[in-house]
């Protein structure tokens, strides 16, 4: 577990734990050669600005992924509330000081999250979501695994539901099209748990103290360790520091967005900006000419408009 005792995350560095001077450090990390650039992401289903984090990664990853292999690494934020402090130096002690926490940091970055479900139906743990996780992308791919993610968090953050319980994770697991009662039931075990501090022993071995922490290791085992969500210029920069011999990368064609809709099945109106390099007062209009005749459909929440594919 990297550190579950930091629940407040940092508004000017956006990080959820322990704030280090640099966003961006170069690191060594000798251990067996690897033949191609690895990025890891640490995070936590419940890591407010790993949320905040999300129309910037997937640009980067659609503009750069051919460049690197993507792990995605869960690190423990919350094991469980107790009756002492949970996060004394950001006045954590019980599930209602996270709220105007979350509110805050949806407010900042304009992925919504409503927050109010910390007062009247808490998420007791961040590890059952994280154990889930883990059995989806042992038992079939990183892909699935990612897609469940992504699902719990939309309806966590920006539709305020507890998916963290049993019977909720199974319906989302079923929502992705796998079997939600057997994937939940394997991950509460045993052996969710044990996957799970893989993870934990993965992350401390990267050094890693926060969430969002985004680390870029080339062939030679030496990379860049960024910290916290950061502006997408930052990742670029770093994927150029780890690549060999002073070659810059090139990003490639994004999908149109009719594409990614489909493929995502729900962006909210901050993603199509960051994808697409738009002033939020152009989305409509983007959206309008962009998937046209297509099955979707506009919705809004806390004032910020989101679109989904129509079934």
């Amino acid at each position: 577990m990297v550190n579950k005792n930091n629940m407040v995350c940092d508004m000017e560095t956006g990080v959820c734990g322990v704030v280090e001077d640099e966003g961006m450090e170069v690191i060594d990390l000798n251990a067996s050669a690897k033949k191609t650039i690895d990025l890891y992401y640490v995070t936590d289903p419940i890591c407010s600005h790993c949320w905040a984090l999300e129309p910037t990664l997937r640009r980067f990853k659609e503009e750069y992924g051919h460049y690197f292999n993507f792990h995605t690494v869960m690190g423990g934020l919350l094991e469980k509330w107790h009756d002492g402090p949970i996060d004394p130096g950001n006045g954590i002690s019980r599930p209602s000081d996270v709220a105007g926490h979350w509110r805050e940091v949806g407010e900042h970055t304009r992925m919504p999250i409503v927050g109010t479900l910390w007062y009247d139906n808490p998420v007791q743990s961040s590890f059952p979501p994280s154990q889930v996780f883990k059995v989806i992308q042992a038992k079939h791919s990183d892909d699935k695994a990612n897609e469940f993610l992504r699902r719990f968090r939309e309806q966590l953050f920006a539709f305020n539901e507890n998916i963290a319980e049993r019977d909720r994770m199974i319906e989302l697991v079923n929502g992705v099209g796998l079997e939600g009662e057997a994937i939940v039931e394997e991950a509460l075990s045993s052996v969710g748990v044990k996957l799970l501090h893989e993870d934990f022993a993965l992350a401390r071995n990267l050094g890693v103290r926060g969430f969002p922490t985004i680390i870029l290791v080339n062939e030679e085992n030496k990379g860049v360790k960024i910290v916290g969500s950061r502006p997408y210029i930052n990742y670029v920069a770093g994927l150029n520091q780890v690549l060999d011999g002073n070659v810059e990368a090139k990003a490639k064609a994004r999908p149109s967005l009719s594409e990614l809709l489909l493929a995502e099945k729900l962006l909210f109106s901050k993603e199509i900006e960051v994808m697409y390099y738009l002033e939020q007062s152009a989305v409509q209009a983007f959206v309008e000419k962009e998937v046209e005749g297509s099955k979707f459909e506009v919705k809004e929440v806390l004032g910020e408009k989101y679109w989904v594919v129509v079934a």
